[in-house]
């Protein structure tokens, strides 16, 4: 934590609570950090980097917290309602997306003789092949059936996938940036405006192939210490480079302005679905942030897309 947070942490528990007394006080989430540690806004101030108890489960921003004033204020637990439903959809979808790496066949043995036990039919011919997800599906060929097949089940959408890119920087005046090497956007010290990038090669287009996309999802995180400590809005751009150019670094459709993040946030939204369609076909090869002067100054890292198909 810093030291101006810690002073003026110091000043909210003096105004706020009673010498000698415990409680609690409310405030509201304003980002998740990275580090599972959140912002908050308390009486009007922005505080970062507040610690959380284990209580406080599935942090997100817009939360309202119980926190413990302090020259160290800790986030207790989340009011409100019990998020519980939400859970429970959540955990149903991880559970189906790791169904997908479980083969279903439950043993295969063989021998010199036919197998012991009722059930079994010989089988005329045996065909395999593989699923769009790589999973194996057996189908056995019989003359006389002893008992009916069970009904294939239906295949479901392809298991989402995570891109990471392959590198990422910043370009100023024309050129890389050698004083930054991680995506920037905007000029804090008037030598001129930022430009940051994210470079994925053919990792996207690659991993669409043959698919519908349903949904793209990226997420960011802003780094610490640069430009103001309060929320500031990503202007997202679609760029057209595989990897990092030796010159400009090229805007093509955009701004977006889908995130606004406080000092080392992290946070998710999904792309536009026309942006979306570009990245999957590959008309488009990444993302790429700019901004105009001070006002919107900010570093970000990770750049992660998720895809999810039907």
């Amino acid at each position: 934590m810093s030291d101006a947070a810690r002073r003026l942490g110091e000043d909210l528990a003096r105004a706020m609570t009673p010498a000698g007394a415990g409680g609690t006080i409310s405030a509201q989430v304003v980002d998740v950090t990275e580090a599972g540690t959140v912002n908050l806004e308390m009486r009007g101030a922005l505080i970062t980097d507040v610690p959380c108890t284990d209580a406080y489960r599935a942090r997100a921003a817009g939360d309202w917290v119980a926190v413990r004033p302090g020259a160290r204020p800790v986030v207790l637990w989340r009011l409100g309602e019990d998020p519980g439903e939400a859970d429970e959809a959540q955990v149903r979808q991880y559970a189906r997306d790791e169904s997908l790496d479980v083969q279903v066949v439950r043993a295969a043995t063989w021998g010199s003789g036919a197998p012991s036990g009722a059930g079994w039919q010989t089988v005329n011919g045996l065909y395999m092949r593989k699923s769009r997800d790589g999973k194996v599906e057996l189908y056995a060929q019989v003359d006389n059936p002893t008992d009916t097949s069970p009904e294939a089940p239906a295949e479901g959408a392809p298991k989402p996938v995570s891109i990471s890119p392959n590198s990422s920087g910043s370009w100023r005046g024309g050129r890389p940036d050698e004083y930054a090497d991680y995506p920037m956007q905007g000029d804090w010290t008037g030598r001129g405006n930022r430009r940051g990038g994210w470079f994925y090669g053919s990792k996207i287009a690659d991993a669409c192939a043959g698919k519908t996309v349903a949904k793209m999802t990226v997420a960011f995180t802003r780094r610490s210490g640069s430009g103001r400590n309060s929320k500031v809005p990503m202007h997202l751009y679609l760029h057209d480079h595989t990897s990092p150019p030796g010159g400009q670094l090229d805007l093509d459709e955009g701004p977006e302005n889908l995130l606004s993040l406080s000092t080392g946030a992290k946070g998710t939204a999904p792309l536009p679905g026309s942006w979306a369609n570009k990245l999957a076909t590959g008309a488009a090869r990444g993302l790429a942030i700019y901004a105009n002067g001070s006002r919107d100054y900010a570093a970000f890292t990770r750049g992660t897309i998720r895809i999810t198909f039907t």
